[in-house]
């Protein structure tokens, strides 16, 4: 039978399909680790970079933490970026051995102006860094991160994102399920994509940019997802972001559901605006250069467009149970069973992820609840859309003030006792 809602449905359905193969392909991918060499000897050296607005609760837990790194001290620098603070985050940071540089501009707010700001001015000092390394201010860092970051860019990586990992995982349930959402899509996404040569994205923390190239291309990325502007950026010149899964940086995960809500709302905002800036560009140059990183690219830019088309198409599926209007092609292209393997596999994968990184019993309990924190992401993205013209920046209130030692002893149980980790966590 032949409808004439078809020719919208049809190809609803379609993309659908296409998106979900897409995905779970994608995951299987992401649950190995690629066995590398790694080039052990320091050889490049690193600005640190910490954009900081009001983070005296935190600041100096990171800056003590990133002068205990497994790196040749003189080879490194550590610069924080005072912005628009009205707090102690400048006069901590400076007790703390960091260079500081205040900042004050109230038209220009937010973490990607900061950034230029100061890119600007390293571009401008006598001595020259080999990279770029960009924390937020509530992190906290593995020794070896730099390291890491160094055997990549003896290989010629350019643009390089670390693992992100959790800080504060079994603080609340938010905390918890925020820290899975991470863990998972650092496997079955981000690594994922790095084994089979695709490019990461970056994360806004724990990223390493060659200066060369920021000096190039400069950094021009100032909107609400500055991270995933710069990445998108980087890709229209042919430079793929890679990724370092041994490359830790442990991040403040949000404490109550509205935090989360304000902070993914900004991610949303920030991802629509950029997608409707950088899909028709990349897009041409995909099919023009046939390059299946651009337009992999494009893939991603349309996650929370996918998520408002497959809503759409559920709650329309539920009408269809009354009054059949569309013809249902789904099971027409795929089987019932690759449905129902698919299904599973949506949380099967998630399993697999914390089995793997040894998550501590309590965020297993607090996975219960990590498809209501999945799901609450259909409003998110709704509104996100709605709002996607807003560029006003939100800052997170981070108070969770850890040490390393302190991340060490909460997962000393989770580590191999013959481990980096596990020999650390001991002393």
């Amino acid at each position: 039978m032949n409808y004439v809602f078809d020719y919208i449905m049809i190809p609803m359905q379609l993309i659908i399909i296409f998106f979900t193969l897409y995905y779970f392909i994608l995951a299987f991918f992401g649950i190995w680790n690629r066995k590398e060499s790694k080039i052990m000897e320091p050889r490049h050296s690193f600005a640190i970079v910490i954009a900081a607005h009001n983070e005296e609760n935190v600041i100096g837990q990171l800056i003590d933490n990133l002068h205990m790194l497994h790196y040749p001290r003189d080879l490194y620098d550590i610069f924080v970026i005072a912005d628009n603070c009205s707090d102690r985050t400048a006069q901590i940071a400076k007790t703390s051995g960091a260079i500081v540089h205040e900042r004050f501009n109230l038209e220009q707010r937010g973490k990607g102006y900061a950034m230029e700001w100061m890119f600007n001015k390293l571009f401008k000092m006598k001595r020259r860094y080999d990279a770029v390394v960009v924390f937020d201010a509530d992190n906290l860092v593995h020794p070896d991160f730099l390291l890491e970051m160094n055997s990549r860019l003896c290989k010629g990586e350019k643009v390089i994102q670390g693992y992100l990992d959790a800080k504060n995982p079994c603080d609340t349930w938010i905390a918890g399920t925020f820290a899975i959402s991470f863990w998972v899509v650092n496997h079955i996404w981000h690594l994922a994509k790095y084994n089979i040569g695709l490019s990461s994205v970056l994360g806004g923390t724990g990223m390493c940019i060659a200066t060369d190239v920021l000096e190039r291309h400069g950094w021009g990325a100032t909107c609400l997802t500055e991270d995933m502007e710069f990445t998108m950026k980087a890709l229209l010149r042919g430079i793929r972001t890679t990724w370092a899964h041994d490359a830790i940086v442990y991040d403040e995960k949000p404490l109550t559901f509205m935090q989360s809500w304000h902070q993914r709302k900004r991610w949303a905002q920030g991802h629509f605006d950029v997608a409707s800036r950088y899909i028709p560009r990349l897009l041409a140059e995909g099919i023009k250069q046939r390059d299946i990183r651009l337009l992999d690219g494009v893939l991603h830019l349309l996650q929370p467009h996918f998520l408002i088309l497959s809503t759409t198409f559920v709650a329309l599926s539920y009408l269809y149970h009354i009054t059949p209007f569309y013809t249902n092609i789904l099971y027409m292209v795929l089987p019932i069973e690759v449905w129902t393997i698919i299904a599973v596999g949506q949380y099967v994968f998630p399993v697999l992820v914390l089995a793997k990184i040894r998550a501590p019993w309590k965020v297993w309990f607090y996975s219960i609840f990590y498809p209501l924190f999945v799901y609450s992401w259909i409003p998110i993205t709704f509104i996100g859309y709605l709002h996607r013209n807003d560029r006003r920046w939100s800052h997170t209130q981070h108070t969770r003030g850890l040490s390393y030692h302190d991340i060490l002893l909460s997962q000393s149980g989770n580590f191999p006792k013959d481990s980096l980790l596990g020999k650390q966590a001991a002393k």
